[in-house]
């Protein structure tokens, strides 16, 4: 099999229980369900060419994960408070775009806790916590806030991260190197540390949501690999979490290189 486009990120369907996650590889607008891959050659090779996933244009570099320049600096999406959400300025009537801003920002968020490399505090949009979660290898989450705008939730995460990483590390996700954590343990806990004006918004789900992925082997040794360097990279793909393909030989993010021209060969072992 053989595929040639432009790559975009990795999108997934979430079955619940002890069932994987189904994993698609995007390409030219073909999905490629991976999971039918696992344990095949899958060899990715770079074409010489890198588009804009906003406005297609042809560019030497890509922001943000696939965006030209021009787009990185006026696109909604890529302004500074999607990563800083408590720096939201929406009511200051600076917003890239208000019509964005009312769609995304200016609706219910919750603010979790999850498990990936370790426990972490983070925030999304409501009905969006399963695409989140899944985005960042997280094994086991659970919301422990719903704020009515992003901006709160990005107060009370930015508060939270006193006490609590609200960043993953990549490599122990990847490796699996989880330690066992009693999450509704850990949200009472952290609930002792919600300012007053948040407590009103606590959220008490009495489950979490356990999150399993498509991994036949674990790797001792976390090599990434990129495209820049390498102009062809593959191998037996041993697993998907995240946004990775995990490889024998090492593991490539997918999102980072979205807007890269590719072509995707995939065959059977023998």
């Amino acid at each position: 099999m053989e595929l040639r486009g432009i790559l975009q990120g990795l999108t997934h369907e979430y079955h619940g229980g002890d069932k994987p996650v189904d994993y698609y590889l995007n390409i030219g607008g073909y999905r490629l369900p991976l999971n039918e891959w696992l344990g095949s050659e899958l060899t990715i090779s770079f074409l010489g060419e890198k588009n804009c996933i906003a406005c297609g244009r042809k560019t030497n570099k890509t922001f943000n994960s696939g965006y030209c320049y021009p787009c990185f600096t006026k696109l909604p999406e890529n302004d500074l408070c999607i990563v800083k959400p408590h720096e939201c300025h929406f009511d200051l009537g600076t917003c890239r775009d208000e019509s964005f801003g009312e769609r995304y920002c200016m609706i219910p968020h919750f603010v979790y806790l999850a498990v990936s490399s370790d426990i972490k505090v983070g925030l999304t949009r409501k009905h969006n916590e399963l695409r989140r979660w899944v985005d960042q290898g997280a094994i086991r989450a659970i919301p422990i806030a719903e704020l009515p705008t992003r901006r709160m939730a990005g107060e009370l995460e930015f508060h939270l991260s006193q006490f609590l990483p609200d960043k993953t590390n990549w490599r122990k996700m990847l490796k699996g190197d989880v330690k066992e954590i009693d999450l509704l343990a850990m949200r009472d806990e952290v609930y002792g540390h919600f300012p007053e004006q948040f407590k009103a918004f606590q959220y008490r789900e009495d489950e979490w949501v356990d999150i399993a992925y498509p991994i036949l082997e674990s790797l001792d040794k976390i090599n990434s690999k990129t495209l820049d360097k390498e102009e062809q990279l593959g191998g037996r793909l041993i697993g998907v979490k995240a946004q990775y393909l995990i490889f024998e030989m090492g593991v490539f993010q997918v999102r980072k290189h979205a807007g890269y021209q590719v072509e995707i060969k995939a065959k059977t072992s023998a």
